[in-house]
């Protein structure tokens, strides 16, 4: 589902030690692969199912309304499904892309900003000019590739910290339901773990449909339209928002992205994937889209022998993938009428569900090297307190903070 390993900290140009990487060849079609097809459908319901409460979490912590989050919906996913559909057509390779489920993590732990939702649209126009950017200079990807891993790992376990806490406040705030959402995540992730978030949405829908009537719930159009937003710019939002937007994600999905395919033997074309999926989150985010980026664990789902016995086929699950993004794109009419207009609670929960498989994979890319854990914990405890000044949010601060623990350690005295 479109989610995140821990952040690494370079730009991969080649697989781990283990192997090489197999750089496989532009060439055309060799057939249609029904289980490649098959297999991208698959990745697009599962990751849609998995992440959207997220998503919607997102957007309405910085100010968007039940049209506007529709609107959002509808534009990430033709943004990332046309992305998806073009990369890996025109590469041949197993490109997914999806929205940043980290990044949405950040816009629910950081809450309003200054200028309201306009600002937060006008800071995902900036980090999609930031990704544009960064597929256009080099130096601009090795400066985020040079922030020490650790600390953007401490910085994404700070945001998620307090919305992986959500499954249990649902739990106290309403037991039976809570509970069964919960178990349902719990049970279904015994025996297919990645239909376990996907199946405690399907339970959290299912009660806020019998928990309200379905005439006040659903739309009275439920077909998808699009709202324009005029992107408002403000210093506290392009600093306090789009600086750590763009940070999560380069280090938590299109770096990992890229190494996840490395892993797998391809090689994609850096830039024009970064050019790609910058300028579709350009054209869509006056639309309250967010941010669409190299996918990593659905990567892995459409790379893998899985989706084809045969490498060179692959490519097709990427691009089913994408169809699957653009067709489900019409359902955020009813998908954000039925989750604004219901408790917040549940779905909550079932994002702090999506939320806890990252949550521990950072936690342990911070806290991993001894010589480092001091200001990762710094980073990790000022993200997650939600420490604010001049309307700047607790992510650029723990960055800051964690990162000048990090130079102090290792400063040494001229001499010494």
């Amino acid at each position: 589902m479109p989610g995140s390993p821990p952040a690494q900290s370079a730009l991969p140009s080649a697989a781990p030690s283990a192997a090489a990487p197999r750089t496989v060849a532009a060439a055309p079609p060799s057939g249609l692969s029904l289980q490649a097809l098959a297999t991208g459908l698959l990745v697009a319901l599962v990751g849609y199912a998995g992440s959207v409460a997220v998503v919607i979490r997102g957007l309405s912590a910085v100010g968007a309304d039940t049209a506007q989050i529709a609107s959002g919906l509808v534009a990430v996913g033709l943004s990332m499904g046309l992305s998806a559909v073009w990369l890996a057509w025109r590469q041949r390779q197993p490109i997914s892309i999806a929205w940043t489920t980290p990044g949405m993590a950040l816009l629910a732990a950081t809450g309003p900003v200054a200028g309201g939702f306009p600002a937060a649209v006008g800071a995902f126009l900036t980090v999609a000019v930031l990704v544009m950017a960064t597929g256009l200079w080099t130096p601009l990807g090795r400066c985020i590739a040079a922030i020490p891993k650790p600390l953007a790992n401490a910085m994404l376990a700070g945001l998620l910290l307090k919305l992986c806490l959500a499954p249990l406040l649902a739990i106290g705030a309403a037991p039976g339901l809570g509970l069964l959402v919960v178990a349902t995540w719990a049970v279904v992730g015994r025996f297919a773990r990645f239909y376990a978030v996907p199946a405690a949405v399907a339970v959290a829908l299912a009660a806020m449909a019998l928990g309200s009537p379905l005439s006040g719930a659903l739309p009275s159009d439920p077909w998808p339209s699009l709202v324009a937003v005029t992107p408002v710019f403000t210093w506290e939002a392009l600093i306090g928002l789009a600086l750590p937007l763009f940070v999560v994600t380069m280090a938590s999905q299109n770096i990992p992205g890229l190494t996840v395919l490395a892993t797998f033997g391809y090689s994609p074309r850096v830039a024009p994937a970064f050019l790609t999926t910058g300028l579709a989150s350009a054209l869509t985010a006056p639309f309250g889209a967010p941010t669409v980026n190299l996918a990593a664990i659905t990567a892995a789902m459409c790379a893998g022998p899985d989706a084809d016995p045969r490498p060179e086929r692959r490519w097709q699950a990427a691009v089913a993938g994408g169809v699957g993004y653009v067709l489900l794109a019409a359902a955020a009419a009813v998908t954000a009428a039925l989750v604004t207009r219901s408790s917040p609670i549940l779905i909550e929960a079932v994002a702090g569900l999506a939320l806890i498989g990252a949550f521990g994979g950072s936690l342990m890319g911070a806290l991993q090297a001894e010589e480092e854990r001091l200001p990762a914990l710094v980073t990790l405890l000022t993200t997650a307190s939600g420490l604010s000044f001049f309307g700047i949010g607790s992510a650029f601060w723990g960055l800051l903070f964690g990162g000048a623990m990090h130079l102090l350690h290792r400063w040494r005295p001229a001499g010494a």
